[in-house]
């Protein structure tokens, strides 16, 4: 366990920041967290039924104004969704542990994540019972699919036009970055891609993030698609798809396997448009 984070009880792990405001609320045993109740309910129609999103406040010691915390909650995760995550992980790990470990590899290794605030787990004989992760709203920002920068609703001057393609620019290099740690999002949507007034990129909801030891490719091009078909057309048009690709490869042309890529991802795009429309 990483020196940054403290034990207060059996499974139980936090930031040193915030130990005492926990304790406060009396969050200091994962009964106590999952029995919390008051606090924002963030749960979602589509979202699973052993899982559970809750946003609340707190003032941690180096902070003296409130920080706004998310907690997600999975209790009795079903036994199928347990061994898919042991064999993304390679071992039995938690559903918690799994985004929080998840978050501290990209974070080292340079990509913007949430702070993780706490996470803690419960195990039974075999199976995981339940497991909490807590993060950090990140200060300043806002998901992509929610707001775009100012810059996209201004009419079309020269200037604006400057700051959309370098935009663009990096936020294909981000994810080149990203993509070069090893991992794939498999929820690469703009509604899990931050970005802040001072210009960065953050990725959030590292749930289904991991390394694939095979089909690497495969991911790669499922979390393409998804930013593909998450980028609305009215912002988006073909030139700043290509001009996103391009930079992605860090290229200045295609190449023949570059089109033969590009249709892979295209061709996902269009399936993942056909089960939306069913559902």
């Amino acid at each position: 366990m990483s020196k940054k984070y403290i034990g207060i009880s059996k499974s139980f792990y936090i930031g040193p920041d915030f130990e005492q405001p926990f304790k406060k609320l009396g969050l200091s045993s994962i009964d106590a967290v999952f029995s919390f109740n008051t606090a924002k309910n963030l749960n979602k129609k589509n979202l699973a039924s052993f899982r559970s999103r809750l946003e609340f406040e707190v003032k941690s010691i180096e902070n003296s104004r409130p920080v706004t915390l998310f907690l997600k909650r999975y209790n009795n995760p079903p036994v199928p969704v347990q061994l898919k995550n042991w064999l993304a992980a390679h071992r039995r790990k938690s559903c918690a542990l799994l985004e929080f470990e998840a978050a501290g590899n990209l974070k080292a290794a340079g990509i913007n994540t949430p702070k993780a605030v706490a996470h803690g787990e419960q195990w039974g004989t075999l199976f995981e019972k339940r497991s909490f992760f807590v993060t950090e709203k990140i200060p300043d920002a806002e998901a992509l699919e929610r707001k775009l920068p100012d810059y996209f609703n201004s009419q079309e001057k020269a200037e604006n036009l400057k700051r959309r393609r370098k935009f663009i620019t990096q936020l294909a290099v981000f994810i080149r970055k990203f993509h070069e740690t090893g991992f794939r999002h498999r929820d690469l949507y703009f509604s899990h891609i931050f970005y802040s007034d001072n210009g960065n990129f953050y990725l959030i909801d590292l749930a289904r993030a991991f390394r694939p030891v095979i089909f690497a490719r495969r991911y790669q091009i499922k979390d393409l698609a998804q930013i593909y078909y998450s980028a609305p057309g009215s912002y988006f048009s073909k030139t700043d798809r290509l001009r996103f690709y391009l930079n992605y490869t860090a290229q200045q042309k295609l190449t023949g396997i570059d089109k033969i890529f590009i249709r892979k991802i295209l061709k996902k795009v269009k399936q993942m448009a056909r089960h939306n429309r069913r559902k």
